[in-house]
């Protein structure tokens, strides 16, 4: 099978870092997950993940396959010119952008319209972490930061929660004075200093009101599951401590999307999305990030149970353009490969495959993306 022709939806991608930003970067920073001086500077080199890409960015570039020379051409292309280049070879429709990552260090939305179509991922943690230094009062507080997302902005398709990253995914009830105590125990405690918000009580009530609003427009929302940076505990990020959450009426009409395959768990992911309606699977991260061989397992072991119409791609790129390319390649490339043996398996005929692949690249996200505009017309018809 060959995919190249399939217009790619992202469905979770990240903004890239301002130029004068990514110079302090050495480039195997693009390549980890890991942030400490000795693995970005030593380590990252020595995986399969870099010493591959930098032969794919070598032949896409015309140049050494040598990080020193990709370095040089990347310079004389200039970051426009090279974001052009790999957009171009990855094929992008659109793709949907989580600018909560780095805010103050990333090129805003409208640099990245110059290349393709984007929409946005509003990230719920720092829309919480600038609304509570500004407001004394819990009340307040909470009015203020649900009329900041309900209804949703025209230009957000989406939430989403790094509430792996903070907590962890077992989300526990919190009651309305429960977070009101946590609420001004943190304002004492943050007092002129910068807020990272890691309270557990307010970061799952917080989610839970967005879930509610999230169900009540069909807005998806996403959440980082699985690996990630050393700023998360991995035992924690298993999505089957989602259970009591997925099991919770109110948020039924809430579409869940568990995002980078929730690798390792990904035959967890597979279960949790084949018995319960509201949850979809994306695989960016572990594609590019994995050996080959592992990124065809994980592609294996999502579709061992998973319907195909809760599979989606996405890149995770963030901070260089060579991201999106590279797992726009591979995510193309290894689910061709995974299909074709599905054949052999006699899992799906040869035409199955086919819309099974248009489906996860791009239909699978214009259809979960889309149920917003349409419900909150129906719902909301003053907000149009």
């Amino acid at each position: 099978m060959n995919l190249a022709d399939i217009p790619l939806i992202d469905q979770h991608a990240h903004n890239l870092l301002r130029p004068e930003v990514a110079k302090r970067y050495p480039y195997a920073a693009a390549f980890t997950e890991g942030y400490d001086s000795e693995i970005i500077n030593y380590h990252a080199r020595q995986t399969f993940f870099y010493r591959r890409s930098l032969r794919e960015i070598a032949t896409l570039l015309a140049c050494e396959p040598q990080e020193a020379a990709i370095l040089a051409r990347r310079e004389n292309l200039g970051l426009e010119n090279l974001t052009q280049l790999y957009f171009s070879a990855a094929n992008l429709e659109a793709i949907y952008l989580d600018d909560g990552l780095q805010p103050e260090n990333i090129l805003p939305i409208s640099w990245h319209e110059k290349f393709t179509s984007v929409q946005r991922i509003l990230r719920l943690e720092v829309l919480a972490e600038q609304l509570i230094p500004q407001i004394e009062d819990f009340d307040t507080f909470v009015q203020t930061f649900t009329s900041q997302i309900d209804p949703p902005p025209n230009e957000v398709v989406a939430f989403k929660s790094i509430v792996c990253y903070r907590t962890g995914l077992d989300i526990q009830f919190v009651a309305t004075d429960v977070a009101a105590t946590n609420f001004y125990q943190l304002k004492q405690q943050v007092q002129n200093q910068p807020l990272r918000l890691v309270n557990k009580p307010l970061i799952d009530f917080l989610l839970q009101q967005a879930l509610l609003i999230a169900a009540k427009y069909r807005l998806p929302i996403q959440l980082h599951t699985g690996y990630g940076d050393p700023d998360l505990d991995l035992r924690l990020a298993n999505p089957l401590h989602l259970r009591s959450l997925l099991e919770s009426p109110q948020y039924r009409h809430a579409p869940i999307v568990l995002l980078h395959a929730s690798y390792p768990y990904m035959r967890e992911a597979g279960y949790l999305a084949s018995v319960y309606p509201q949850v979809y699977l994306d695989f960016g991260l572990a594609i590019p990030f994995l050996s080959v061989s592992g990124m065809r397992d994980t592609i294996h072991q999502l579709l061992e149970l998973t319907p195909t119409s809760k599979l989606m791609y996405s890149s995770d790129a963030h901070s260089i353009p060579e991201l999106y390319y590279l797992a726009a390649k591979w995510g193309r490339q290894l689910l061709a490969e995974v299909l074709e043996q599905a054949i052999q398996d006699s899992d799906i005929t040869a035409s199955e495959a086919e819309a099974i692949a248009l489906a996860i690249l791009r239909q699978n996200a214009l259809a979960l993306y889309t149920r917003k505009i349409s419900s909150t017309r129906l719902d909301n018809p003053k907000s149009y």
